[in-house]
Formats: C-alpha cells, sequence, structure tokens
C-alpha cells in the first residue's frame, strides 16, 4: 500500500505568519530552549557542541541521588560521613569537614542552593560503585547515555575544571525536563533562595539563579560558573499552563547572564502562543477502507491538538496534511490509528499528531468480497495489473 497525501490547509483558517522579528539573537556562546508544554524548540546555538559546564553538571549528581531515594538506596534522614577528598574541594562549598555525618536532605539543599562542590562529593563516594568520585562520574556518563544525553561525558561529580568533563546546552536540557518530570516531589527544591546550614557560611547562603525573584514564573535550576566554561545557566519558568527550559553558556558577567536569561524567558512567553488546530473527535479526512462493511472511515482526532505558535497573526504560516498507508484493511478497531496530521509551521520544527478511526468497521460480508473482486478484475481489465492500493484517492 501507498502513503495518501491530502491536504488539509483549508481546516485551518485562523493561521500565522512567521515574522523575523521573534527570531532571538543571543549572545551565549550556546543556547538551547525549549517549550516543554508543546515540545517545540524555539531556538539552538550550537546545542550539540560540548562544552564545559561547570556547575551547571550538578543537575546530574542531583538526578542519581534523586533515583536512589526513590528505589530505598538513600533516605533524605540518612547521614553521611565526609571523606577528605570531599573536604578538600574549594569553591562554592558548604565547609564540611571529616568530622561530619551530614543529613541527605542538607547535602542536596546545599548542591541546589548553595552549589556545594563538598556536598557533592560525599554524595558521589555514598552511591558510587565503586566508593570514588570518579567511579560515581563513570556512572553518571553512563546513566546520562541511557536517558538520551549523547554529548555528555563526566569526570568528577560537580563541573570542577578537569579535561574532557563536557556537556552540550542540548543534554542540559534533556536533563532538566527529566528533573521535573520525573522528580516532581523534588523540584521544588530548586526554588529555595536561601539554606544557611548550620551558620557556617554567612556569606554563601543564598541561590545564585537571578530569575527566582523577578515574578516571571522561574522556579528552577541551576547556575554555572569557571574561567573556562563562563558564565551559564540552566532555568525553567512556568506561565499559566506553559513550561519553558533553557539554557546558556559562554557568557561573559554575571549581570550578562542575568539580563540574558531574564530576556528568554520573557521572549518564549511573549512571542509565542498555543493555538487549538483540533478538538477531540474532530473529523480530519476520510480514509478508504479494503474489504470492510464499509467503504470509508473518519479519522479524527484522538484529543484535543494545541500547536505553539509566534504570536503575531498573519495567514499563511500554518498548513496541515493527512498522511495514512490506504487502503486501509478491514476490519479496524475503533480509536485505531490509521494516519497522522503533518503540521508544518514556518521556521519552526514539523509536528505529526496521531489520526484514529472513529468507529469500528467489520470485514465484509460476501458480497462485499464478490464486489471487491469483480472491481479488481474491471481494473485489470482496464488499465492492466494493478496494486490494490493504487485504488486510494
Amino acid at each position: 500500500m501507498k502513503p495518501f497525501r491530502r491536504a488539509v490547509a483549508a481546516t485551518f483558517a485562523c493561521v500565522l505568519t512567521a515574522l523575523p522579528a521573534w527570531a532571538f539573537d543571543t549572545s551565549a556562546r550556546a543556547a538551547y530552549v525549549l517549550d516543554v508544554t508543546t515540545d517545540t524548540v524555539l531556538m539552538q546555538k550550537d546545542a550539540q557542541a560540548p562544552l564545559p559546564p561547570a556547575s551547571m553538571s550538578k543537575l546530574m549528581t542531583l538526578y542519581v541521588a534523586f533515583e536512589a531515594i526513590r528505589d530505598g538506596r538513600l533516605t533524605l534522614d540518612e547521614r553521611l560521613s565526609v571523606s577528605q577528598h570531599a573536604m578538600s574541594y574549594k569553591g562554592s562549598t558548604m565547609f564540611l569537614n571529616t568530622q561530619d555525618k551530614v543529613r541527605v536532605e542538607d547535602l542536596l539543599r546545599g548542591i541546589i542552593v548553595l552549589s556545594g562542590n563538598d556536598a557533592c562529593a560525599v554524595i558521589a563516594e555514598a552511591l558510587s560503585p565503586d566508593g570514588t568520585e570518579a567511579g560515581f562520574a563513570r556512572y553518571m556518563t553512563q546513566r546520562a547515555q541511557q536517558m538520551g544525553m549523547k554529548n555528555s561525558t563526566f569526570m568528577n561529580s560537580n563541573g570542577w575544571p578537569q579535561a574532557g568533563h563536557r556537556m552540550s546546552v542540548e543534554d542540559l536540557a534533556i536533563l532538566a525536563h527529566h528533573l521535573i518530570v520525573d522528580f516532581p516531589e523534588f523540584y521544588p527544591l530548586f526554588a529555595e533562595t536561601e539554606f544557611a546550614f548550620d551558620g557556617r557560611a554567612p556569606s554563601n547562603v543564598r541561590n545564585r539563579n537571578p530569575l527566582l525573584t523577578q515574578g516571571i514564573g522561574a522556579d528552577g535550576l541551576k547556575t554555572g560558573h569557571t574561567e573556562e566554561a563562563g558564565y551559564g545557566l540552566v532555568g525553567s519558568a512556568k506561565q499559566g499552563d506553559r513550561r519553558v527550559v533553557f539554557v546558556i553558556s559562554g557568557l561573559d558577567t554575571e549581570r550578562q547572564r542575568a539580563e540574558e536569561a531574564a530576556a528568554i524567558v520573557n521572549w518564549s512567553f511573549r512571542q509565542f502562543a498555543e493555538k487549538t488546530v483540533a478538538k477531540a473527535g474532530d473529523p480530519i479526512a476520510e480514509a478508504r477502507v479494503w474489504m470492510g462493511s464499509e467503504q470509508t472511515v473518519n479519522m479524527v482526532a484522538p484529543e484535543e491538538y494545541r500547536v505553539l505558535l509566534p504570536a503575531l497573526s498573519g495567514s499563511d504560516g500554518l498548513t496541515g496534511e493527512v498522511v495514512y498507508q490506504g487502503p486501509v484493511p478491514a476490519p479496524i478497531q475503533q480509536g485505531q490509528q490509521l494516519g497522522e496530521l503533518v503540521i508544518t509551521r514556518e521556521d519552526l520544527p514539523e509536528v505529526r499528531l496521531p489520526l484514529v478511526a472513529d468507529r469500528a468497521v467489520a470485514t465484509g460480508g460476501f458480497i462485499i468480497k464478490v464486489r471487491t473482486a469483480a472491481e479488481l478484475l474491471l481494473t485489470r481489465f482496464s488499465n492492466g495489473p494493478v496494486e490494490p492500493a493504487a485504488d486510494a484517492s
């Protein structure tokens, strides 16, 4: 059977034109913006390039820790010892020492809010297959690959500068999305603005994420900075029903990072809007049926379909067509996927939405089979041998 395509642009009368004005020109070395709600990539720049992620790679340590808690290998109230190796880390720390036994929950907050390099190492050594931070880093790399992060290699647990420690901004966005979706019980920790651990570091109690107090829906995730990596941020914000995840890396100053991040959030929500292209049960097209009790069946949307479009309206920015393999052989079950509604948006990725049968169609009886056979013989007699799929029209 052959693919059958039918243009249905007329179905979408209220369509939008993508204007050059909505393109975002970032000064970041690399950037990636994803509208999570509609799974639409709004912007990418050197998104697959493996770059030094600095403290943004702590998100992978947190993900592995959350998995261990979920699986019962770690508990929030459990106290972990601090090794000489963990204590030796400089930079952002919780100022832990080898006499400490620290609750896991405090270590998690220390990583998220305080960006504690020492806290990461404590978690890493507790969960490492061989008890070392290096062994934990190897596991992080393996787990990242399993999760679809193909451009990530970890050499330590915290992003401390080390040759070969790399992540792409696309991988960081994948990881952020997983944290939000897979661990909703822990995600609120990323919105905490302060954590004063044991009164040890009065100068290091505030979350470095510059967006959390700006009232733009920002609720995570992690900043990063080293001399090699520059200033970066993995962020997320939610306004209404929409959530956006973004990553920027390689900026020159802390102020530039804050301004760029806020601009990306505002651009993402102001320059794009969701539009309904089909409601649940809406008939989109008909499919021809082969050897069925009926000759056609409606292909409908199984649920409401909304797509993201540039917010400045026009008339030619969106087109749609139905694609299916036809004719579809009977029997057909109600709700069986028969084809796809392919939405094309100017300068945005193509969207493919499943279409299903609106009703069941049984196999035809004796008369139907005789009639179909007669029609096929007549076609062959008139036009020469053809495949049954050639009847699709």
